[in-house]
């Protein structure tokens, strides 16, 4: 058992100031400085002689980095649910534990992916173009027609903490919820959502399709022109996980195309360096990965972290640990 005060953390990544003063209040922390992600070298010098490392989705550790790590290295913690910026079985070969933050963004990235739903349907980027430019005459009955969300229905890739938070809300907006996943949920998490083996199925059943599954190799391109194909006339297609589970070249086609009436998209493959149509196509809603992004979820976090990395030194299982 270690005293928290005596554990020595080095957080690498860029976090708020609020979030790094919970860090240097509980233990021996040094913060990242630089304003920006750190360099695998710079990253590697941080961590020398310390028993935590924190880092994020932009991180990059990869077998190589985690041989790499001193021996000092008990925990690695990552602020995001997302894992594939990091090597899982390297760190567990090293007997290095691993913290996540799950459950405490549920609902943040929910609301985020009923914003990008809305926003999409809606046609909200030409629409606040058009009263931004001051190019808008006025009301008329045939202006920037879109989408209904009231009493649609909505399909959810990925029915995990978010995918449930989100289907919550759907239905308040009467909508009829519909799902795929690696299995099917216990009846007590399903409620009335129904479950679809196949995602091919789950497309023909979709009026909105929103992405909330994890990224891994199962996943990456799974919404695919095949599976956009399915879905019905106007459609909309949403993402709030990671934007490589989207084969990009299939959607940007099946949006000019008019297939896929609109898409509102939080997360992009390879973002910033996007495709550029995302850029340009008046039909996609588009937003800087913003998900998770408010002051009380960006605390709770790394309270989330913190605690976890309390409970490991005291010798307890950490309720966050998912290696």
């Amino acid at each position: 058992m270690t005293s928290s005060s005596a554990v020595a953390v080095f957080v690498a990544c860029d976090l708020p100031n609020s979030v790094q003063n919970l860090f240097t209040q509980r233990f021996r922390a040094r913060c990242n400085d630089q304003g920006r992600t750190l360099t695998a070298a710079e990253l590697l010098d941080g961590v020398q002689g310390m028993d935590v490392l924190v880092l994020t989705a932009t991180d990059r550790l990869d077998a190589e980095l985690v041989e790499r790590l001193p021996d000092s290295v008990k925990v690695v913690c990552t602020y995001s649910i997302g894992l594939e910026h990091m090597d899982i079985e390297a760190l567990k070969a090293r007997g290095i534990a691993v913290l996540a933050t799950p459950d405490v963004l549920s609902e943040s990235c929910a609301d985020t992916a009923f914003l990008l739903m809305l926003g999409a349907a809606r046609r909200v980027v030409e629409s606040s173009a058009l009263v931004r430019s001051g190019e808008w005459t006025g009301w008329t009955p045939r202006q920037l027609l879109g989408v209904d969300v009231w009493g649609r229905r909505l399909g959810i890739l990925g029915m995990g903490r978010i995918g449930q938070a989100i289907a919550r809300r759907a239905r308040g907006f009467g909508m009829t919820v519909h799902y795929h996943n690696r299995r099917r949920l216990e009846p007590q998490f399903e409620e009335d959502a129904i479950y679809h083996a196949g995602l091919g199925e789950l497309a023909e059943h979709s009026d909105f399709l929103c992405i909330a599954c994890p990224s891994s190799p199962e996943t990456r391109g799974i919404v695919n022109g095949e599976i956009l194909a399915r879905l019905p006339a106007q459609a909309v297609v949403c993402n709030i996980a990671r934007g490589d589970i989207i084969d990009d070249e299939a959607l940007v086609a099946a949006l000019i195309s008019g297939k896929v009436a609109a898409a509102g998209l939080d997360v992009f493959a390879g973002e910033p360096d996007i495709h550029p149509a995302y850029r340009t196509l008046p039909n996609v809603f588009g937003l800087p990965h913003i998900g998770s992004s408010t002051e009380s979820t960006r605390l709770a976090m790394g309270e989330l972290l913190c605690d976890g990395i309390t409970a490991f030194f005291a010798g307890r299982q950490p309720n966050n640990r998912i290696a």
